[in-house]
C-alpha cells in the first residue's frame, strides 16, 4: 500500500514526486495496442498516464453497463502498473474530449426538463448510479490498495459551463462515499472566472492551456494554487470536417513551453496519443457553426494515430531527459503497416429500399431519434404525399444535423446546420405525382461537445415537417444505428442515384495495420467485420481510416459502405494516412 498526497508540492508514498503525464484514452485504442502505447509514454521519460472515462461508452442504454473487451478500464490501468507508471483517472460524467456528446449518454436527452451538469435531482440519480458501478472498480485500484491511481477528477472544465458549487459537492461527495481517497482535483482555463465557478472545497485545481506556460502558470500562482498543475498541456488540435488540412502545431515551441511547465510544476500531455473516435463517436462545436470532427483523433500528438513516433516525441523525450536524466530503455518496435490493395466489389443496393423492409414507427408528428430510443446514426422519415402538386417550399423544425430530401428516390436539397433554421425555398416549384413518396434522412453528425449548448443536443426531427406551408402530418420513422445498417444485406447493382449501400471484400494472409482509402465517394459510415470504423467525408481533410491489425482476420474480411451522396468509387487498402 502507499500514498499520494498534495501538500506545498506533490508527495508519493511521503517523498516529493513530479508528476510527467501523457494523456492515452484507452477508448481510442484497441486493448491489443495499450501496452504498445504505454511503453511508448514510459520511454519517452514520462512517470504517469492518464485518461478520461466516458459514460457513454460505459452505460450506452440507460442501466445496462459494460466493462468488457474494449471497455475494460480496469484491465488499461492495471497494464500501467504492469509496465511501472502512475495512473490519473478522470470518471467525470462530463469529459468534452471531443467525443459525442462530451461523454454524456444520450439518452438523457429523453427526458423533458432535466438540466444537464447542475444539481437538477433526476441528473444527479442518473450520475449517483453510474458512479455506483464505477467508482468501486477504480477505488480499488486506487495507491491506498496497492494499485496506481493517485488522483482523480471531479469535473471537467466546469468554469466554462456553470457556477453551480451545490452539483461539484455533489459529484465530490458520491466520490468520496464510493471510496475514493486519493486527491481529487478538477482542470479550469486558467482565467478568473474559469477558476472562480469550477472551484470546490476540498478539491484541487489544476489548468488546461497549451502555451504561454509561464503567464498561465504564473496567474495561477497570483489565484492561490499551489503547487501548479497543467492538467491538459494541448501539444496539437484536433480536425473538424471541412478544414483547409490537418492540423498541426510547430513541434519546437511545443517543446519549449512543455519544459518551461517542466521548470515550474506538473504536466500532463494532452495529447500524447490521441488515436481514433472509433464508431459514431466524434463530437462537434457550434460557435454559430456546427463543425463536426473527424474520426481520426490523431490531435498532432507525439504519437501518430497508428502509433508511430514523431519529431514532437523526439523532442519532447529531450526536454525531460534534459532535466531528469535518461528515460527507460523500453522502446517497442513501431508495429507494421502493409497495403492489401483493392478490394472487390459485392454487391450493391438502394439504402432506401433496404431501409423500407425494416421495422418503422408510425407517428403523427415525427419524433426525434432520441423518443425512438436511437442513440447515432441517421433516421428515416417516410410519407406519402396527398395533396401537394409541388414542392414550393419545406422547413423541418427542430431538425440537426444534416437532412437529404428525397422526392420519389430523387434528391431534391440536401440541408446542413443553419440551413435547418428556415425555411427552403426551391428554385423552381418541383412537380409531385399523386402518391408521390418523400423521404427525410437526418444524420446526427456528432452532439457538442462543449458550452451551454450541451442542452440542445436532439438530433433527428423534434418538431415538425412544414409543406408549402402547412405541417404535413402522418410519418413512418426507420431508425438507421450501427446494428440496423450493419444488418442490411444488399443484392446486385447500385441504384443509379440516391444513398446506397455497398459491400466490398478483401483478403488478408497477415494482419497488420493499413489504411482505407475511398476515391470517388462522397459521405458516410463503414463497418469492417461487423466493427463501426467510422465516418468519410470527400471534403477532408481526413482522406484514410486507420484499420489498426487486431481488427483484420487471416482470409476474407467484410466491408460495408453506407453512402449518403448517391456516389461510389475505390476501395483500397493501403500502408499509411494521407494527412
Amino acid at each position: 500500500m502507499g500514498s499520494f498526497e498534495i501538500r506545498d508540492d506533490f508527495y508519493l508514498n511521503g517523498e516529493k514526486f513530479q508528476v510527467i503525464s501523457g494523456s492515452i484514452h484507452y477508448f481510442r485504442v484497441v486493448p491489443d495496442y495499450w501496452r504498445d502505447r504505454l511503453l511508448k509514454l514510459k520511454a519517452v521519460g514520462a512517470n504517469t498516464v492518464e485518461t478520461y472515462i466516458p459514460w457513454n461508452f460505459h452505460e450506452p442504454k440507460e442501466g445496462c453497463f459494460d466493462f468488457s473487451g474494449r471497455k475494460d478500464v480496469e484491465g488499461f490501468i492495471r497494464t500501467a502498473q504492469e509496465v511501472e507508471l502512475w495512473v490519473i483517472v478522470r470518471p467525470s460524467p462530463y469529459i468534452c474530449a471531443e467525443w459525442e456528446f462530451g461523454g454524456l449518454p444520450a439518452w438523457l436527452l429523453r427526458e423533458d426538463g432535466m438540466r444537464l451538469r447542475c444539481s437538477d435531482q433526476r441528473y444527479l440519480d442518473h450520475v449517483r448510479r453510474y458512479y455506483d458501478e464505477l467508482i468501486p472498480r477504480l477505488a480499488a485500484l486506487q495507491i491506498t490498495h496497492g494499485g496506481p491511481v493517485i488522483m482523480m477528477q471531479v469535473e471537467n472544465e466546469y468554469g466554462s459551463y456553470g457556477d453551480d458549487k451545490a452539483y461539484l459537492a455533489a459529484l465530490r461527495d458520491m466520490m468520496l462515499e464510493l471510496g475514493a481517497d486519493v486527491p481529487l482535483v478538477t482542470s479550469d482555463g486558467p482565467e478568473h472566472d474559469m477558476l472562480a465557478c469550477g472551484k470546490v472545497d476540498g478539491v484541487f485545481q489544476t489548468g488546461n492551456f497549451g502555451s504561454h506556460t509561464k503567464e498561465r502558470f504564473a496567474y495561477m500562482k497570483e489565484q492561490g494554487i499551489q503547487p501548479m498543475m497543467c492538467m491538459e498541456y494541448w501539444c496539437g488540435w484536433f480536425d473538424h470536417w471541412g478544414q483547409e488540412k490537418h492540423a498541426r502545431t510547430d513541434a519546437a515551441a511545443s517543446a519549449r513551453d512543455f519544459g518551461d511547465a517542466l521548470d515550474l510544476g506538473h504536466v500532463n500531455i494532452y495529447m500524447f496519443h490521441g488515436g481514433t473516435s472509433f464508431g459514431l463517436m466524434n463530437g462537434a462545436n457550434d460557435y454559430d457553426r456546427l463543425t463536426p470532427d473527424v474520426t481520426s483523433y490523431d490531435y498532432d500528438a507525439l504519437l501518430t494515430e497508428d502509433g508511430r513516433t514523431t519529431e514532437k516525441y523526439r523532442l519532447f523525450k529531450e526536454t525531460i531527459e534534459a532535466r531528469k536524466g535518461k528515460a527507460p530503455e523500453v522502446m517497442p518496435e513501431d508495429i507494421s503497416n502493409r497495403a492489401y490493395g483493392e478490394a472487390r466489389h459485392i454487391a450493391s443496393g438502394s439504402l432506401l429500399a433496404l431501409a423500407g423492409k425494416l421495422p418503422a414507427v408510425h407517428g403523427v408528428c415525427p419524433v426525434s431519434m432520441e423518443r425512438l430510443g436511437q442513440d447515432y446514426g441517421y433516421t428515416l422519415y417516410h410519407t406519402t404525399l396527398t395533396n401537394e402538386d409541388s414542392l414550393r417550399d419545406i422547413r423541418l423544425v427542430g431538425a440537426n444535423d444534416r437532412a437529404h430530401i428525397l422526392l420519389d428516390g430523387v434528391c431534391v436539397a440536401t440541408l446542413y446546420d443553419r440551413e435547418l433554421l428556415d425555411t427552403y425555398r426551391f428554385e423552381e416549384p418541383v412537380p409531385v405525382r399523386p402518391g408521390a413518396s418523400l423521404d427525410i434522412l437526418v444524420e446526427n453528425m456528432g452532439r457538442v461537445t462543449y458550452s451551454w449548448k450541451l442542452e440542445y443536443q436532439r438530433k433527428g426531427i423534434d418538431g415538425c415537417v412544414v409543406i408549402n406551408g402547412h405541417q404535413r402530418f402522418g410519418w413512418e420513422m426507420t431508425c438507421l444505428d450501427e446494428a440496423a445498417m450493419m444488418a442490411l444485406s444488399p443484392e446486385g447493382e447500385a441504384s443509379a442515384q440516391g444513398p446506397g449501400v455497398h459491400r466490398f471484400a478483401f483478403r488478408v494472409d497477415e494482419p497488420a495495420d493499413t489504411f482505407l482509402a475511398l476515391p470517388g465517394w462522397g459521405k458516410g459510415t463503414v463497418f469492417l467485420n461487423g466493427f463501426t470504423l467510422g465516418r468519410f467525408w470527400e471534403i477532408g481533410p481526413q482522406k484514410r481510416l486507420y484499420i489498426p491489425a487486431p481488427l483484420l482476420r487471416a482470409g476474407e474480411n467484410d466491408l460495408l459502405i453506407v453512402e449518403t451522396e448517391g456516389r461510389s468509387g475505390r476501395v483500397l487498402l493501403l500502408d499509411g494516412p494521407e494527412l
